[in-house]
């Protein structure tokens, strides 16, 4: 009963981040090729700097959008988890571009600190304030369409659309001082702040979306509580080959070997199982695969724990 409400909970919010991402990107990708333009027109670093994060922030909603309609295909004998995963391989993708675009930036800044071209400040003041108005938007639409918390996909995208804004704060106090003080150097200065910013969160996106390629632990699970809560379920004397992993941002997975005490007849081992099967989904573990065993049938027969076993002596001896 309660999963299928969780799951219709999920399915909403999955229309709505898709929806949320879809508009976000278009208005993105729209002035984006404005500000490409202007940067050009108007000769400001700063402002192509800014559309270099608004490319990332692009493509990061464009894929993000693609990873959702992706994600909706049905699980299929040959991908049983469906096409959940692609979110996060778009993650990487993202993270890898903002790392390169931020590297590029920084080479364009450094030339121009040398010999600060001529920037014409009317033009980049005004379209970096459209620009900040843009962003402002853009994080308004998102922080009240989606869910920015749970999904890694959204949240990626959230991130990039404030570090987008303060690119345009950055493009606006540099057009001021320019128009000014007549400081040429102000351009290339908020670009390379700007690029600080987009290598930042290219690096957090690549580190945490590998997390989850390398089926690491869930970062909000602690481990040892669902040990301890395993532990403690009456009638469980011991476990073992545990293993938690995420399949997507939000959608968590667990198998483990539980070990039951001999007396326990079928009847109570079921009861065992559903009682651990709930507690995990307060933990937000909502794939379990639990195997139960019996004292008699314990773990020395299976070949992974052998393996594991031969292992741990051949280490004894070796110290």
């Amino acid at each position: 009963m309660g999963h299928g409400h969780d799951h219709a909970h999920h399915n909403h919010t999955h229309g709505a981040n898709k929806k949320t991402l879809t508009i976000a990107f278009f208005i993105i990708s729209a002035f984006m090729i404005i500000e490409v333009i202007g940067g050009f027109l108007t000769n400001s670093l700063a402002l192509l700097s800014d559309a270099g994060h608004m490319l990332s922030d692009a493509v990061s909603l464009g894929v993000g959008v693609l990873a959702f309609k992706l994600g909706e295909q049905v699980a299929s004998y040959s991908k049983t988890y469906g096409y959940k995963r692609f979110e996060i391989l778009a993650a990487v993708f993202n993270g890898v571009t903002l790392v390169i675009i931020a590297l590029f930036i920084f080479y364009e800044a450094i030339e121009r600190f040398a010999n600060p071209p001529e920037v014409a400040s009317t033009g980049m003041l005004m379209i970096a304030i459209i620009g900040l108005l843009v962003n402002i938007l853009v994080a308004w639409i998102i922080m009240h369409g989606g869910d920015t918390k749970e999904n890694l996909n959204l949240r990626a995208a959230f991130l990039h659309v404030i570090g987008d804004m303060l690119g345009s704060v950055g493009a606006v106090v540099a057009a001021l001082l320019i128009m000014f003080f007549g400081w040429g150097w102000a351009d290339p200065l908020a670009s390379v702040i700007v690029a600080l910013l987009v290598l930042v969160s290219g690096y957090r996106v690549t580190k945490d979306s590998i997390h989850v390629l390398m089926e690491g632990t869930p970062s909000n699970i602690k481990i040892e509580e669902i040990i301890d809560l395993l532990k403690s379920t009456q009638g469980v004397i011991d476990i073992h080959d545990l293993h938690l992993w995420s399949i997507t941002s939000g959608q968590n997975a667990f198998s483990c070997h539980v070990v039951v005490d001999e007396h326990i007849t079928l009847r109570e081992s079921q009861q065992i199982l559903k009682h651990i099967e709930h507690e995990l989904a307060h933990f937000g573990i909502n794939h379990v695969t639990l195997q139960i065993e019996d004292n008699q049938h314990k773990h020395e027969d299976s070949i992974l724990c052998k393996l594991k076993h031969e292992h741990h002596h051949h280490h004894a001896h070796s110290h």
